[in-house]
Order: structure tokens, then C-alpha cells, then sequence
């Protein structure tokens, strides 16, 4: 599995990650800011996910062309 955190207060939401990566990011309809989708959060938290190795490239590229860089990748 691939941890995946979003510093959801520093995001613009400029729609490059779900847009890139619509498996696993998506716009919360509260803020409008990035979340994980529900089925890969840990605890419900949007901010926090874990992926599958298959969508690994997905989410690396997403948090590389996240322009305030708050898309961390562990994996």
C-alpha cells in the first residue's frame, strides 16, 4: 500500500490532483478543497489515504504537480 497525506489548509484548489488522479482525489463539497476519496481514507480522515501499488504513478504525479507542493507520498 501507498500512504498518501494532503495539508488540506494549504490547499488551492486548482483541481490538478483529481484531475490527474480522479481514483483517489476528489473536491470535498464542503470546502472545496482536495480529499481522498472515501473508499482509500484511513479513520474517514480526508486528508489521509491508502492506495493500492497499482495507482502509485497516479498519485505520484498528482502530488508532483500539486503547485503548493502539499501532497505527500510515502510508499
Amino acid at each position: 500500500m501507498v500512504k498518501v497525506t494532503i495539508d488540506r489548509p494549504g490547499c488551492i484548489s486548482c483541481e490538478s490532483c483529481w484531475t490527474l488522479c480522479p481514483d483517489v482525489f476528489e473536491q470535498d463539497p464542503d470546502d472545496g478543497l482536495s480529499s481522498i476519496v472515501k473508499q482509500y481514507r484511513v479513520n474517514n480522515n480526508p486528508a489521509e489515504g491508502e492506495v493500492p501499488e497499482s495507482l502509485a504513478d497516479c498519485v505520484v504525479e498528482a502530488a508532483d504537480s500539486c503547485p503548493v507542493t502539499v501532497i505527500v507520498v510515502e510508499e
